[in-house]
């Protein structure tokens, strides 16, 4: 076998569709988990600096975050050893299945791995979906307040009409409703919108919110991969069932006929 031979047979057993899938979950899950870990740290600063005079108002919040911040270490230590597992899984149907067994044949084992993944990431797909429209949330909060802040530059000029613009942490959910001031007005919600603290932790819940979409389409792009390699194997599972059926009954009636059976397309040795 030579070099080039050797190259490509190697490059053919290289799972492309699940190291995409792997790529795209492993870069999703790292912008969700980075950038939103760090998002949640920024929003109790901003909700403690310029929405909440007393701990007791923000403490749950505080509690909240916390504990938000300890899913994401759980998710990121789950999603790596799936992708971990996943990618180990799309070289073994591909590779050393190849290598071993044909083309398009698979052993039990890994038609149960195939099945089992595509029952797995069907569910934490759906799952997923859920934490992805959970993630536009504070990305709409901070909108919001973009907006406003944006509305308060224009009408600068009257300040009457601007103190009656208002973000209100109470109305999302972010404080109870006896805090106090529990949201801020006109000039001062446009020196928040100025801040480092505000540009930052808007930037980094809009890469959070890129990171879940990414980490959904890599879940949406693995199942698929999985149920149509499994349609491959099955229709070639069939045809050999066919091919074998029919091998069987000519043997068969080769031995009835005690040998003299012959193919109806002999080689004609005369000259046409």
């Amino acid at each position: 076998m030579g070099c080039y031979e050797c190259c490509m047979r190697c490059l053919g057993g290289i799972p492309y569709t699940s190291l995409v899938a792997t790529l795209l979950c492993f870069s999703g899950i790292a912008l969700f988990c980075g950038c939103g870990h760090q998002a949640l740290t920024e929003t109790e600063r901003i909700i403690e600096t310029y929405f909440a005079r007393n701990l007791q108002d923000y403490i749950t919040l505080a509690y909240l975050i916390q504990y938000f911040q300890y899913i994401i270490y759980g998710l990121a230590s789950f999603f790596f050893l799936y992708c971990v597992v996943l990618l180990a899984e799309g070289f073994y149907t591909t590779s050393a299945v190849k290598q071993t067994f044909g083309e398009f044949r698979s052993t039990e084992c890994g038609r149960c791995l195939s099945t089992t993944f595509i029952v797995i990431t069907y569910f934490l797909a759906v799952i997923w979906l859920l934490v992805f429209a959970l993630s536009a949330l504070p990305v709409f909060f901070f909108y919001n307040m973009a907006s406003t802040c944006h509305t308060i530059n224009i009408l600068s000029e009257t300040p009457s009409s601007i103190n009656q613009l208002c973000v209100d942490a109470r109305q999302y959910g972010l404080l109870p409703w006896n805090a106090m001031p529990g949201k801020a007005c006109g000039m001062t919600l446009a020196n928040v919108c100025k801040t480092r603290e505000f540009f930052l932790t808007y930037d980094l819940y809009i890469a959070a919110f890129a990171g879940a979409g990414i980490t959904l389409l890599a879940l949406v792009h693995c199942p698929l991969h999985l149920a149509v390699w499994r349609e491959l194997l099955k229709e070639q599972r069939r045809r050999e069932k066919a091919e074998r059926r029919q091998r069987a009954m000519f043997g068969q009636l080769l031995t009835e006929r005690r040998g003299s059976l012959c193919s109806p397309y002999a080689l004609n040795t005369e000259d046409g």
